[in-house]
């Protein structure tokens, strides 16, 4: 069930990306959208606890709660505060997350690319 319902919300952003991706995004969306591919795909070290699967829940709650505002927004602003609020749902779930493996003695992989410029 709990697949089902990650499934079914990944889903969900998939088509809502697809259908505005001409429009112009709001900076706060454009932010939200950074946090967003900032979500972690895989447990740190490989490891599935109560953590992980907490982590994950509270993304698609996230999710479904962004949805929600988006759909009551009566103006931009109302826009503005539900992806800023987003935004800031994510990475303090990612960052708890991460906290609670780091006080186990597993730290989480940063990938990322080095850039030199003249």
């Amino acid at each position: 069930m709990k697949t089902f319902a990650i499934t079914a919300a990944v889903a969900a952003l998939t088509i809502g990306s697809a259908a505005n991706a001409n429009a112009p995004k709001l900076y706060e969306e454009q932010l939200a959208m950074e946090e967003e591919a900032r979500i972690l795909q895989q447990p740190i070290a490989g490891i599935y606890n109560s953590f992980w699967f907490d982590y994950r829940i509270n993304v698609v709650e996230t999710q479904e709660e962004l949805y929600s505002d988006l759909r009551r927004a009566s103006d931009i602003e109302d826009m503005r505060d539900a992806w800023e609020e987003y935004a800031h749902e994510l990475r303090d779930n990612r960052m708890d997350y991460t906290r609670e493996m780091a006080e186990r003695g597993y730290r989480a992989t940063v990938t990322g690319t080095v850039t030199f410029e003249d």
